[in-house]
This record gives structure tokens, sequence and C-alpha cells, in this order.
């Protein structure tokens, strides 16, 4: 038998965060017809956010990977908290990664690793989506990284 999504996570020393709370009028997570929408999440600590400002000139591409792993992190938790179980989780269709961008920044995709690569890690092919990493200007709160997502679920 696999291990679980739990096991997995434990395996590799992470942790879920606790489950973000909506700072507006939406879901976290909208499940419907054997499909879960899980809202953009953006890395944040004691209702601020961390690392603020723009990608190659606030912030690091290796800390917004990072970023994106943890926000990654915290949209399972949104999940695991509206399933109930991450076992539920029969598939990654889609992952959007919206990186804020400093002028001439062109590799969101190396920071989009940070969510998909996590994914693979945790859900094995299941866990290998199609992907979109696009630059913005700016994005909520200054946050230099965006993830939301897309799965089917039973």
């Amino acid at each position: 038998m696999a291990p679980s999504a739990a096991e997995r996570l434990r395996a590799l020393r992470l942790e879920l965060p606790p489950p973000p709370r909506p700072a507006g009028t939406y879901a976290p997570v909208v499940v419907a017809e054997g499909r879960a929408f899980i809202s953009g999440q953006i890395v944040t600590e004691g209702g601020t956010v961390v690392r603020p400002g723009r990608v190659d000139h606030d912030v690091s591409a290796d800390v917004a990977k990072e970023l994106a792993q943890r926000a990654t992190l915290q949209g399972l938790s949104a999940l695991n908290a509206a399933l109930g179980s991450l076992d539920r989780v029969r598939r990654f269709l889609r992952v959007a990664v919206y990186v804020a961008s400093s002028p001439g920044f062109d590799r969101q995709h190396e920071v989009a690793n940070g969510a998909t690569e996590l994914l693979v890690d945790l859900f094995g092919e299941d866990g290998r989506p199609a992907r979109v990493a696009v630059g913005v200007a700016v994005l909520p709160l200054n946050a230099p990284v965006e993830v939301e997502f897309l799965l089917a679920v039973e």
C-alpha cells in the first residue's frame, strides 16, 4: 500500500501550517463535481506578508522559489481542512504561479518549480500538473509569489 500524504509529508520533514483564513469575500477552497479549486495563496506570518516586494529586486529567485513551496503547503492545508484528508486527492490538474517580477526578470518558471516539485514529491506523477508561471507587476499585499490550484478529488 502506498504511503498516505501525511506520511509523505513526515518523511520529507514538512508540516502543514494552520489553514489560511480568507482576507476577503471568497472561500479558500471550493469543491464541486469531483474538482477542488484552491484560491490563490500568499505566504503570511502573523498577518504580514513574508518577504514582500518584487522578485529579482527585493527578493531573490531562490527565496521566491521557497515561498512558492510554502504557499503550496498553505494551499494543501486549506485543502486538507476542506476535504478532511489529503488522501482524497486524485490528481493535480493545473497550478498557476504568479510572480511579482522586476523589469527584465524572466525566470518565473524557476520560481514555479518550488510549487510543482513539492507536489511531485508528495503525490508522485499525480502531483505533476499542467502549469502556468506568470510575471506580474504587483500581487496583493505586495507579496512576491501567489499560487493557486485545480485538482481532481474523490
